[in-house]
């Protein structure tokens, strides 16, 4: 069975590469462009991981994490920032929610990416 990931980036071109890569190495991905596409696909797609920018206009990376551990506490979080002050926030939000989550920076060279996914989804 195909591994489900889900990507959410409010940029085309970082969600369109990052759906490409888990592709091209055997996952069934997609890709949208807002936490609230996020979540309608995610209600549907069911990910097995959901990789989510952290900042993004409107919603929040971290909002729609934890809206999508509430409703799907199997789905494992991976979050991308291209900001260091994202970082507090992120530190922040595992210890007020109590859920892991794991925190890459962009750009991110795609192995290591598919090595933290690979990795998170064989948790269980």
């Amino acid at each position: 069975m195909k591994h489900r990931v889900l990507v959410v980036d409010d940029d085309h071109l970082v969600a369109d590469t990052l759906n490409l890569v888990f592709q091209a190495n055997g996952y069934e991905s997609e890709a949208v462009y807002s936490a609230a596409e996020g979540l309608d696909r995610a209600r549907s797609f069911n990910p097995g991981l959901l990789l989510c920018d952290v900042s993004m206009p409107e919603t929040s990376g971290l909002q729609l994490a934890e809206t999508v551990q509430q409703e799907m506490p199997e789905c494992k979080l991976l979050m991308l920032t291209a900001y260091s002050a994202n970082v507090a926030k992120v530190e922040q939000h595992v210890i007020r929610t109590r859920r892991p989550l794991k925190l890459l920076n962009k750009p991110c060279r795609p192995e290591l990416l598919l090595r933290e996914a690979e990795s998170l989804l064989r948790t269980a």
